[in-house]
């Protein structure tokens, strides 16, 4: 079991950044891929951004230009770094773990490969 904790969301005006934060347990990093990922009410968890075990990432196209997945090993805590804000990316931000260990999956954005979720923090973006 790997427990993971997201923080940073918060409301904001387009055009804001926010850098969320994923907290997770020592060597979470070096053992699992790590994914980032939003949902809205009736719609379907979309993949933002992962990075696996060899540091390979993968972006969404429509964030690729905007969001920054980032991880800091001492801390044990992944990053998504969120620059030009728009208001649909008002969401459910949650991060997410996926094995096998060491972790090369492919396609690293797909919720269905990720088998531990943290809680989620909300982002609102208004216009």
């Amino acid at each position: 079991q790997v427990q993971l904790m997201e923080s940073g969301g918060d409301s904001v005006q387009a055009g804001g950044s926010l850098r969320l934060s994923c907290a997770a347990p020592a060597d979470t990093h070096s053992r699992y891929c790590i994914g980032w990922f939003r949902q809205t009410p009736g719609k379907k968890r979309e993949g933002l951004a992962g990075i696996d075990t060899d540091g390979h990432t993968s972006y969404r196209d429509s964030v690729k230009d905007r969001f920054t997945i980032s991880r800091d090993y001492a801390k044990n805590i992944l990053y998504l770094q969120m620059n030009s804000l728009k208001p649909e990316d008002t969401a459910m931000y949650y991060c997410a773990a996926a094995g096998p260990i060491p972790c090369r999956i492919r396609p690293l954005i797909e919720a269905t490969r990720y088998s531990y979720w943290g809680q989620g923090t909300q982002v609102t973006v208004s216009s």
